[in-house]
């Protein structure tokens, strides 16, 4: 089998983790080797840096010390995990990818989106997601979803204004990026959300 890229895109509180676990079940059925991961993490060196990152303590991070950060943990990443698993012909899906960068740190934070793909470039080896599934969930109910799991992170706790740029930074690259980016309601049912993923995944994969 050729390997093959899913990520899954959102705001905070979207659902992007549960349908990653859905889809895995769907393709290892399939009878594919999936490996899951999450952007930033994935291996040790990665997740040590996802513990700097998201520290709530850590106030005073500079915006561009946060984008070479999560461009380290996915150089890491890309390096140790999803480019061996591709080679081996693996189904991969992550749990966000360069294109959360391009969205919390290129347009919340002001930096740019070709600022951020041109930093990445060396951090993603020419790998790029095949497919992408954007979970769109409106910024005030995506963070009251996260308050209600669990206490808030450093990016969590960010003020709405800079939420509200994220949803409306990942709906701009869904419109920039049709061939590749899927948009879907995130407030519909679990189960629903699942059935339109598969639906596009098995034309690509021609299941």
């Amino acid at each position: 089998m050729k390997g093959i890229f899913i990520t899954i895109e959102g705001p905070d509180g979207a659902g992007k983790t549960t349908q990653r676990e859905l889809l895995k079940e769907y393709l290892e059925k399939k009878g594919y080797d999936v490996l899951i991961t999450r952007d930033p993490g994935g291996n040790p060196i990665s997740e040590a840096i996802r513990e700097v990152i998201l520290n709530k303590d850590f106030t005073e991070m500079g915006y561009m010390t946060e984008l070479l950060l999560y461009a380290s943990a996915r150089a890491q990443l890309v390096k140790e995990n999803i480019k061996p698993a591709l080679d081996a012909g693996q189904a991969v899906i992550a749990d966000r990818f360069v294109d959360s960068s391009a969205v919390y740190q290129g347009i919340g934070r002001g930096l740019g989106v070709d600022t951020v793909y041109k930093v990445n470039e060396f951090a993603l080896q020419g790998i790029m997601p095949d497919m992408t599934f954007l979970m769109d969930l409106d910024a005030q109910e995506g963070i009251s979803r996260k308050k209600n799991q669990a206490e808030l992170d450093r990016m969590e706790n960010e003020k709405m204004e800079f939420h509200q740029k994220v949803v409306d930074g990942y709906r701009m690259l869904a419109d920039m990026h049709t061939e590749r980016i899927v948009k879907i309601d995130a407030t519909l049912p679990i189960d629903e959300i699942h059935g339109i993923i598969v639906g596009y995944v098995e034309k690509k994969l021609n299941l």
